[in-house]
């Protein structure tokens, strides 16, 4: 048995991808301690894990204090988070032994971790990876436009990190990707964007999917039958009242049963009048009703994608943010669905585009196919046999 460290962040996106890791690694016999934030204590106690947390406001405030303008501030804004982060870890792990760390890698504290810790490290990667050729040719654009005290500033954090940890950061890249000899990435070759550009440090294990509390008071038996189309904005971009009464315009009173997510922030009672035909929820259990769905409207995050395509369901995709354009275009690229825009959509076009992807057998045969590919691919058994492969060449 070893002792894992995991250090992960306070997104339900980085998150979840891990609970199925975490759970295989226990049962493997690993002992797991898991840095998160207090939101996330409860589900990552139910993997059987001990769970610390930090302190979610500060560590927010830090990284948006690095600002939004460019990657490189967001880049400082991780770097700021190393003053929150590191010295909490290191207090609440003083005095014990880990044999290795997994961290996130988005997270910017996590390769920092490993290295002041001097631990073999894996780096878990819940969006598509970047390699550093791609990472430098974008940054290499984007720097032409960027002020010279931003540099300044992130100059000032790397040596910082070095004189107070004695770690030395090489490049943007490092803080912005995290790379190690290993990293797992949830998703397989074939979506993964320049694919080829990936060396087999890369392990595409496919999504990392485990069953979800239920509600008890839906009715999943009720609508097996009904093949309905499902919609949801996720947990972040959900705040969208708008866009929910669009759905009732142009999917209402017709013969589709529409199940619609809404989050727990939205009452249902300023929605107005929902049409008989919508099953409207603040919170549903996604993967099993996916299990039943003939068509997913979705904001395109990488965890409703996999899991729509891990149940073959295609998709309407009309993202909101960060990487979601990206994941949307590979969405149409193997054909497995429509990608739409929030601005400007109108009740006619979502229609229409709904109609025309329940109706064209391409797009339920891509859907199939892709999920075939991602069952195939293993999923969190798969990233910890690579993680037990890791182990024994270090000799863990």
């Amino acid at each position: 048995m070893a002792r894992v460290l995991f250090i992960n962040g306070g997104s339900v996106g980085h998150v979840n991808p891990t609970i199925g890791v975490v759970q295989e690694l226990i049962r493997r016999g690993e002992e797991v301690v898991y840095f998160t934030i207090e939101d996330y204590r409860k589900r990552m106690e139910q993997t059987g894990a001990t769970v610390r947390t930090f302190n979610v406001q500060e560590f927010l405030k830090a990284f948006i204090s690095g600002g939004r303008n460019n990657v490189l501030e967001r880049i400082i804004g991780l770097l700021r988070t190393a003053d929150i982060i590191i010295p909490e870890v290191l207090k609440q792990i003083k005095g014990e032994h880990f044999d290795y760390i997994i961290h996130d890698s988005m997270f910017g504290c996590g390769r920092l971790l490993g290295q002041i810790l001097k631990l073999p490290a894996v780096n878990s990667c819940t969006s598509f990876a970047q390699s550093k050729s791609s990472f430098d040719n974008m940054f290499k654009q984007l720097a032409k436009n960027i002020p010279q005290e931003t540099f300044s500033e992130y100059h000032r954090l790397t040596a910082k990190v070095k004189e107070m940890y004695g770690v030395e950061i090489h490049s943007p890249y490092e803080v912005f990707c995290n790379p190690e000899p290993l990293t797992i990435v949830y998703t397989t070759r074939k979506f993964q964007p320049f694919e080829e550009e990936f060396d087999e440090t890369y392990k595409f294990v496919g999504p990392s999917i485990t069953s979800r509390k239920t509600d008890e008071n839906f009715d999943l038996p009720g609508i097996m039958e009904k093949s309905p189309i499902y919609i949801s904005l996720g947990t972040v971009f959900n705040q969208a009242i708008d866009f929910y009464k669009l759905c009732f315009e142009a999917f209402g009173n017709t013969e589709h049963t529409v199940v619609m997510s809404i989050g727990e922030k939205v009452p249902q009672a300023d929605l107005g009048e929902i049409p008989e035909n919508f099953i409207v929820k603040n919170y549903l259990p996604q993967t099993e009703v996916l299990k039943y769905t003939k068509l997913f409207i979705t904001h395109g995050g990488m965890n409703s994608v996999h899991e729509g395509l891990y149940f073959g369901v295609p998709l309407i995709v009309i993202p909101q943010s960060a990487d979601q354009p990206v994941i949307a275009d590979q969405v149409a690229k193997i054909g497995a669905g429509m990608p739409l825009q929030m601005q400007g959509l109108t009740a006619k076009q979502l229609r229409e585009s709904a109609d025309q992807v329940l109706s064209q057998p391409s797009f339920h045969q891509a859907a199939a196919k892709m999920k075939e590919s991602l069952r195939k691919s293993g999923g969190y058994q798969q990233a910890v046999n690579e993680i037990f492969e890791f182990k024994r060449q270090y000799n863990i």
